[in-house]
């Protein structure tokens, strides 16, 4: 498998992570125009397991360095995939809901609230794990921790922001921040459980004996196959709207069905490149860099979409504030590992 051991070189794969984790929720705007969330995210889900897949097969089984991916499913343990099956269910649940609140209060809200707290929650986590498997923290822990200081800050300011536009729009605040912050609560676990799948003669910290980009690969067909389990309920019990038939789904266009795979292929290439970059940066600090994605959809939200085109004076500021706060914060976390 393809292995870095460069950490300027994976910073730059986990930079890449941040964007195409930013990003992919713009295919969920594009196909809302005609298309509800949940007959997108099941596009999104087929294009997730497909792209890890294809990645496995290939990054997979380049370079010199351990096991190619059909000779690591060959050895490779239960317990190990149950952890990464678990991973990608939990994940899954998150994603749905912030899906769902990208839905009702769009990027620019949804990213910062529940990204940001799967951020913060998930570098805590991260840095426990590492810690309980009798390692040390590879960096200054004070600058770390002081980088989650500022980013809770930016999650403060995002709440304040978005509440300033609901009550502008005439529209309640509440649901959209309480499913960012469920779905912040989920996702920031789902790494410490696929980590717990991979080879630590790979990744410090890790407990199991899978390669890096298998345990991503068995971590998107947990996200599949639970997609089954957890989407029709809120086909049935939408957040917003009437219930959704699943009969629907296939009355979207090529294109339509193109742009949910395309969404699930750009989320997937930021785990393979986060994953190929966690041997070199760590749990921690490669979970906290990669997961700076509210960075880039507070600049789709605000910029390209004009989410905010319609609130009160004053809330710009508050907006400017909150970007601030994720840059410094994302300087600090980085700079704690130099």
């Amino acid at each position: 498998m393809l292995i870095i051991h460069s950490y300027p070189v994976a910073v730059v794969l986990c930079v890449l992570t941040m964007i195409c984790w930013g990003s992919w929720a713009n295919t969920q705007k594009l196909a809302a125009r005609a298309w509800r969330f949940e007959l997108y995210y099941w596009d999104f889900a087929a294009g997730l397991v497909l792209t890890s897949l294809i990645a496995a097969l290939t990054l997979g089984s380049m370079g010199h360095t351990g096991r190619t991916f059909f000779a690591d499913l060959a050895q490779a343990d239960w317990a190990s995939i149950g952890w990464a099956l678990l991973g990608g269910a939990v994940w899954n649940l998150g994603n749905l809901l912030l899906v769902a609140a990208i839905a009702v209060a769009g990027m620019a809200i949804g990213f910062p609230i529940g990204g940001g707290i799967a951020w913060v929650l998930g570098i805590v986590l991260n840095f426990i794990l590492v810690i309980m498997e009798g390692g040390t923290n590879p960096g200054n822990s004070w600058m770390l921790f002081g980088g989650v200081a500022v980013i809770v800050l930016a999650i403060l300011l995002s709440m304040k922001a978005y509440g300033r536009l609901a009550s502008a729009v005439k529209k309640p605040s509440v649901k959209g921040i309480l499913l960012s912050v469920f779905a912040g609560i989920l996702i920031a676990f789902f790494y410490g459980l696929i980590v717990r799948s991979i080879d630590p003669a790979f990744v410090a910290g890790g407990a199991g004996k899978l390669m890096p980009l298998t345990g991503a690969f068995f971590f998107t067909l947990g996200a599949f196959l639970t997609t089954f389990l957890f989407n029709p309920f809120f086909m049935r019990h939408p957040v917003e709207g009437s219930p959704v038939r699943f009969n629907e789904y296939w009355k979207g266009s090529r294109g339509t069905h193109l742009t949910g795979l395309l969404g699930g292929a750009i989320w997937s290439i930021g785990i393979s490149a986060s994953f190929i970059a966690v041997g070199a940066a760590g749990p921690a600090i490669s979970y906290a860099l990669s997961n700076a994605a509210p960075v880039v959809a507070i600049l789709w939200g605000v910029l390209v979409w004009k989410e905010f085109a319609q609130a009160p004076r004053g809330t710009n500021r508050l907006l400017s504030s909150m970007f601030l706060c994720y840059l410094v914060g994302l300087a600090l976390i980085t700079y704690s590992r130099l």
